[in-house]
């Protein structure tokens, strides 16, 4: 998986190096060459209200270590508190102190850039500051906002970030700083070990970089480490930190970089999940089957503010169609030598949450992307079902909604739950688990016995759990008159023995359904029998001619078709087809009566 990461970090071209980092600035603040301020500061959002600013893919960077040892700020670009001293209140001593750390960094790096002698000037002026400071106020721009500095001519700004003419003596800088703390911990032993990544003899990483943008799925937002050794039960032959998982601060830098550049650009919210995917080369938009099928539960494009991310932006059946098209199209051109680009490409996967500052890895999922698309079209096949009234065949179902099938509420799907899902829709010789489809046939026998039609998305849960679970017979989307499994055919007579009491009796509140399908589904022998007896005494009768004898060859028909008696007790493989046949035989009855409500007649 690392080296994966550290594979997508060397083609994206990603600043993998210590010190610097990618990060998104939302104010540009101008200066002349003589260090005058220009009004007023650039919006780098072009307005948008979501966006956090236009991203800088070389930006110098501290870690906390290294600005608590140093006691400086980031140098450049950093918060407009620090830059600009903006506060909500009156300025603090600590916010003072900020200020100048980032000012006097300006002017220490003015040996190198002498443009930013005269910047550092300005900002050490109170009166251009309260003028700086009411300018953004009036463009309501907030105290953590970022922000960085550029010089203008009259021509296109010169921002400093975006040059390398800084790089140099950043190096420096923060080498000075890695110097100091070396010798502040002389006593500490240093020792050259094997990195697990590189396989070069170095200096391991004590700690690791932050991993940000899980602060919606249990991380925290300053950000969470992949692995971490800062208790001493953690470690192990004495080892400290990051020793006891030897990797060089090099490769920590790519990998978590890389993760970062994923969760930004390529990941999915999925309950308390967040997963990232990517591929081995370059894909198409329009060629991404994941991102419109399983965009489902959460969102993802970044917005650069993790926290706020939504769960407004589910896929429409349109973009579902269009992902299930695309996907058969691309096997088809994979398999007739069209896409030979494509054979060779692989998919990875990675299902990830956060707990107390650490990253949690629940999967990781690696395949070619032929088995992707395939695997893709089948799961799609595989949940088609008939619509409760029978007219349509439903099977872009959303991924939220079937993660919601086993559930009363999205929000109580567990995180084990939405990995073990997304491994069964991108593996099609996965099964179904069995605790998942426990759940669901307890949420369709809630549903039933409440008198409502159980959702499509929980009956084509059980028929891809059918359908791949070996030893159960493979379900069709509509009623299969010639499955002859005593279980099935038991709940196609009890959708029939409901039909002919509702045809007799009309609405009796609590009917055969609502009474006796909960026991049906688990016991058939001691129910159905006593309710056919039931409806040939007291409903049948009721019926005038041609409904009668259309209910009492349904009937005769499906009981004929049982070789043995009704089952005893049902398995959970049998309960489920027991539900299957009650939902088929009813989309039947209402294909043909096509008097359901409008609200059972669709989903």
């Amino acid at each position: 998986m690392l080296h994966e990461l550290l594979e997508y970090a060397r083609r994206e071209n990603l600043a993998s190096e210590p010190g610097f980092k990618s990060k998104p600035v939302k104010w540009l603040l101008q200066f002349t060459p003589d260090g005058n301020w220009i009004a007023p500061p650039i919006d780098l959002t072009d307005g948008d209200k979501r966006s956090k600013g236009r991203e800088f893919n070389r930006c110098p960077d501290l870690t906390q270590p290294e600005m608590i040892s140093s006691g400086s700020r980031h140098f450049l670009a950093d918060s407009l508190d620090k830059v600009v001293l903006l506060t909500k209140e009156e300025a603090t001593e600590k916010d003072c102190a900020a200020h100048a750390s980032f000012v006097g960094l300006l002017d220490k790096a003015s040996s190198a850039i002498p443009e930013l002698a005269p910047i550092s000037a300005t900002l050490n002026n109170e009166e251009i500051l309260t003028a700086i400071q009411a300018n953004l106020n009036d463009l309501k721009a907030k105290p953590t906002d970022s922000a960085t500095i550029a010089v203008s001519c009259g021509h296109k700004p010169h921002i400093f970030i975006d040059s390398d003419e800084w790089h140099n003596w950043w190096r420096g800088f923060r080498g000075a700083i890695s110097q100091s703390k070396a010798s502040n911990s002389a006593r500490k032993k240093t020792i050259a070990m094997r990195c697990y990544l590189s396989g070069e003899l170095v200096e391991p990483a004590a700690t690791q970089n932050k991993v940000t943008g899980l602060s919606d799925v249990g991380g925290q937002a300053t950000g969470d480490v992949i692995s971490s050794f800062d208790k001493e039960a953690f470690g192990h032959f004495e080892f400290e930190q990051g020793q006891n998982a030897a990797i060089s601060e090099e490769m920590v830098k790519s990998f978590t970089d890389a993760l970062n550049h994923l969760i930004k650009r390529r990941s999915i919210r999925m309950a308390e999940t967040r997963i990232v995917y990517w591929y081995s080369r370059d894909i198409a938009a329009e060629e991404d089957v994941v991102r419109d099928i399983f965009a489902g539960a959460g969102l993802d494009e970044d917005d650069g503010n993790s926290a706020k991310r939504s769960t407004k932006s589910e896929p429409s059946e349109r973009q579902i169609l269009q992902a299930e098209s695309t996907a058969r199209k691309l096997l088809e051109a994979i398999r007739s030598g069209q896409r030979d680009d494509l054979k060779g490409c692989q998919f990875f996967a990675l299902t990830l949450s956060g707990n107390s500052g650490r990253v949690i890895i629940r999967d990781w999922m690696q395949g070619s992307f032929e088995q992707l698309v395939e695997s893709i079209d089948a799961w799609f096949s595989d949940l088609a079902i008939v619509s409760r009234d029978g007219k349509n065949i439903l099977n872009r179902h959303k991924f939220a909604a079937l993660l919601a099938a086993t559930v009363r509420d999205l929000k109580d799907v567990p995180s084990p739950a939405v990995a073990t899902l997304w491994r069964c829709a991108l593996n099609k010789s996965r099964s179904i688990p069995d605790s998942m489809i426990a759940q669901c046939l307890h949420r369709v026998r809630i549903d039933i016995v409440q008198d409502q039609s159980p959702r499509a998305a929980r009956i084509g849960l059980l028929r891809a759990f059918c359908i791949r679970k070996p030893g159960v017979p493979a379900m069709t989307a509509e009623l299969d008159e010639t499955v002859d499994d005593p279980a099935y055919l038991s709940g196609r007579i009890m959708a029939l023995l409901a039909a002919v009491q509702e045809a007799a009796l009309g609405n009796v509140g609590a009917g055969v359904v609502q009474r006796y399908y909960a026991a049906a589904s688990a016991t058939p022998a001691l129910v159905l029998g006593r309710l056919v007896r039931t409806a040939q005494i007291a409903h049948l009768p009721k019926l005038e001619g041609g409904l009668r004898h259309y209910f009492e060859s349904q009937l005769t028909d499906v009981w004929n078709r049982m070789k043995s008696t009704p089952p005893t007790t049902l398995s959970l493989e049998k309960q489920t087809l027991f539900a299957m046949g009650y939902y088929q035989q009813k989309a039947v009855r209402g294909k043909r009566s096509g008097n359901l409500p409008e609200s059972e007649s669709s989903e």
